[in-house]
């Protein structure tokens, strides 16, 4: 369940010089209280007696979904994971603590049957059908692993973990029930096959990479797609007839794209009904909004910055490790915390939160801030300053980034990279500030490795196997979500027994070596674990900050 967001539009008021001087005009460091604590949620929960039926909930999205296939590497984003938990069989859904459940809609239940080797056995929900009428089954099983688990270079996938351990998909006592072999253990089965997507839509290359392009061709879900409307750039989706389980309480959701300036508008003018408002400038305008709640609360959301290893200066460790130590990651945080009701913590791990159990900060020596040995390793690796401030200097060429920005970026994204500018050219590196179109930014210049750095956020990643893709050396052509390049086989080795050790404790002191050693390597710059602050409209029901868990859209809805 790994999903990418492109960085969305924040805000701040706060002078540039004053940010570079350690941010002296940011509040003190006690001001704001923590980060709700692990296993809250905030969403107005409410029993379905309590709502009324019909009404329309209408929400806004960063952009239009283009690739509505999750597993597709141009559908790993959040806004297609939404649209997908709505349409697509969810297995298991998390709850507040990031527990996984099995859905009864689809599973009566799932467990593993066996353990050398380790089989997991799903027994199907027999009245679970697809909207061609297909009941699901293990082929629907089969054509997912076989698209997912890399050995086919066709398939333009996101993530094979996990996929990539299984042996063999059968079918079981009957045609309800679902072998699914391992060749070597894997922790996190459950967060396999969620969504579940159809043979039909998986069995070819050519299905998987376009049969999913601006459409949804087979759905299982309590919701389908209604309308497509370009112009409008809106999504729009209603209850399935078809569906088998409780009816939704809405008659209809609508997702409009718009940008963050345009969302909030939107919301203070009725127009939508829930916004972020984990900026300052958006809190001060929605905390006492007319006809609205805040709900704040913690979620996997983390922002860093991604240096691109593959080619040009920052292919040099010792290089990155400089860039790493010449920026202020606490300003940054700062920044980001000013305004806001709680604070905004530094990540210190790539794999746990702040506020999850067992969470550990890795992060020295390259995660503080040390403009100096940032000078010292430059020095070493050759880039000489001229003096007086100017670009540093190797064989006649500048020491010169080019940091890409979404033009959907708001101003707390251009003020945060205009900072780093700024940091890096104290120690003799020039930032060149590109912005590229919104729908570009992922497919143009992410997943082809157009940057040198880039700024966006990895979520709901509660499963720590989920960012084995993001940590992982590319291969066969495909980056999976490991944008810069950066790995090294000592990260893949450890991961690999991570994601295999089904002792928990043991499995935790693993992914504690490999975060050290991504650190060391200088795959990005760790930030801060983004707060949960949601303007929503007043009586609106199940909806809202989960926690670490998910939303279940049939169950959302408008109290009486």
């Amino acid at each position: 369940m790994q999903r990418l967001r492109v960085w969305s539009a924040w805000a701040v008021a706060c002078v540039l010089t004053l940010l570079v001087a350690a941010c002296s005009g940011s509040p003190a460091p006690d001001r704001y209280p923590a980060l709700p604590t692990y296993g809250t949620s905030d969403i107005n929960s409410r029993p379905a007696g309590a709502l009324r039926a019909g009404g329309t909930l209408t929400l806004p999205i960063a952009q239009m979904v283009t690739q509505f296939n999750f597993d597709h590497v141009d559908g790993a984003l959040d806004d297609v994971w939404t649209v997908d938990s709505m349409t697509e069989p969810r297995l298991f859904t998390r709850d507040v603590k990031g527990v996984p459940h099995a859905v009864p809609e689809y599973l009566v239940s799932a467990s593993v049957t066996g353990t050398s080797p380790q089989v997991v056995t799903y027994r199907l929900n027999p009245k679970a059908r697809w909207s061609d009428g297909t009941a699901l089954g293990w082929r629907d099983f089969a054509a997912q692993w076989h698209a997912l688990d890399g050995s086919d270079p066709r398939y333009l996938v996101a993530d094979t973990s996990g996929y990539d351990r299984i042996a063999s998909v059968s079918q079981g006592a009957g045609p309800h029930e679902v072998r699914v072999t391992f060749e070597q253990p894997y922790a996190d089965w459950r967060r396999l096959f969620t969504p579940l997507f159809p043979a039909a839509g998986y069995d070819t290359p050519q299905r998987f990479n376009s049969g999913w392009q601006g459409r949804l061709p087979i759905t299982a879900g309590p919701f389908k797609l209604e309308a497509v409307d370009r112009t409008a750039q809106t999504l729009t989706f209603v209850p399935d007839p078809r569906w088998w389980g409780t009816r939704p309480r809405l008659d209809r959701i609508v997702f409009r794209v718009l940008d963050a300036d345009a969302a909030l508008q939107a919301f203070l003018n009725g127009e939508v009904d829930a916004v972020n408002a984990a900026t300052s400038e958006a809190y001060a305008q929605l905390e006492k909004a007319r006809d609205s709640d805040l709900r704040i609360g913690s979620a996997w959301d983390e922002v860093h910055i991604t240096l691109n290893g593959a080619g040009g200066a920052l292919a040099d460790r010792s290089v990155r490790n400089a860039v790493q130590q010449a920026v202020d990651r606490t300003a940054l945080a700062d920044v980001a915390a000013e305004g806001l009701p709680v604070k905004v913590p530094l990540l210190g791990n790539h794999f746990f939160m702040t506020n999850q159990p067992g969470y550990t900060d890795n992060s020295r020596p390259y995660g503080s801030y040390d403009p100096e040995a940032a000078e010292r390793a430059l020095d070493a690796a050759g880039w000489k300053s001229p003096g007086d401030g100017r670009t540093r200097v190797k064989d006649g060429h500048s020491l010169t980034l080019r940091f890409v920005l979404s033009e959907g970026t708001n101003r707390l994204g251009e003020d945060l990279a205009q900072l780093v500018q700024h940091m890096l050219a104290q120690v003799g590196v020039q930032v060149v500030i590109q912005q590229v179109p919104a729908s570009a930014y992922a497919p143009q210049y992410l997943e082809k490795g157009n940057f040198d750095l880039a700024i966006f956020r990895f979520t709901g990643l509660t499963y720590p196997s989920s960012a084995y893709a993001i940590y992982r050396r590319p291969e066969k052509g495909q980056a999976f979500q490991n944008y810069g390049g950066v790995g090294s086989a000592e990260v893949d080795k450890l991961l690999a027994q991570a994601v295999g050790t089904l002792d928990e404790q043991a499995a935790k002191k693993l992914y504690d070596r490999a975060d050290a050693e991504i650190w060391k390597l200088g795959h990005d710059i760790e930030l801060y674990q983004r707060p949960q602050i949601l303007a929503v409209r007043k009586g609106l029901a199940n909806y809202g900050v989960p926690g670490l868990g998910d939303i279940d859209f049939s169950r959302v809805g408008w109290q009486k």
